[in-house]
C-alpha cells in the first residue's frame, strides 16, 4: 500500500504510558511487557470498543529531535468509550486531524524502514510536515515477527 492523506475523527484510547527513548523501548522490552499487562488487565476496561490496541507516540517538538535518543511518550491501550479509565490507567483523546496513513507489511523488526520512509523522505517530498505524534493500530493483522504481519500506521501531518 502506499501512503496516502486521510482525514481521521478523534477517538479515546486507555491504557498505560511511559517515557523513553527507542534504545530503552528495545532494551527493557516496555511495549512487549505493556502489552502484556494490557492483556492480563482486559476485563477492566469495561468500555473498549473490541481487542485491537493502539501505540500512541508522542515526539517532544524540538530541533534534531532523535527517537532513539531523545525520550519521547508511548501509550498502549483500547480504544474506548466514554470518560473513564481503571485505577493507574491514563484515558488519551487522539484528535481529530489530517494523518497519512500507511500499512507495514512484514515483521515488526522491520517496522524502523517504513518510519524512515515515512519520515525521512514521504513528508519531505510530498510537502508535509509532522505534527508530533503517530499512532499504530494493532487488530487481527498483528502477528510480531510473522512474514504476513500488517501494522496501520498513522502520522499526524499539517501541509506545507
Amino acid at each position: 500500500m502506499k501512503p496516502k492523506v486521510i482525514e481521521k475523527e478523534s477517538f479515546r484510547v486507555a491504557g498505560y504510558q511511559f517515557e523513553a527513548n527507542l534504545q530503552e523501548i528495545m532494551g527493557s522490552d516496555l511495549v512487549s511487557r505493556t502489552v502484556a499487562r494490557l492483556g492480563e488487565e482486559a476485563d477492566l476496561f469495561q468500555n473498549k470498543l473490541g481487542n485491537h490496541l493502539y501505540l500512541v507516540q508522542v515526539y517532544p517538538m524540538k530541533e534534531a529531535f532523535d527517537a532513539a535518543k531523545d525520550p519521547f511518550t508511548t501509550m498502549v491501550g483500547y480504544e474506548v468509550t466514554g470518560e473513564e479509565a481503571p485505577d493507574g490507567a491514563i484515558l488519551h483523546t487522539v484528535e481529530k486531524n489530517t494523518y497519512v496513513a500507511y500499512t507495514h507489511k512484514g515483521p515488526e523488526s522491520d517496522l524502523p524502514h517504513s518510519y524512515d520512509y515515512l519520515y525521512g523522505t514521504w513528508l519531505r517530498e510530498n510537502g508535509y510536515m509532522s505534527l508530533g505524534y503517530d499512532f499504530e493500530l494493532w487488530d487481527e493483522r498483528y502477528k510480531p515477527e510473522e512474514r504476513d504481519n500488517e501494522i496501520d500506521l498513522f502520522i499526524a501531518v499539517r501541509k506545507l
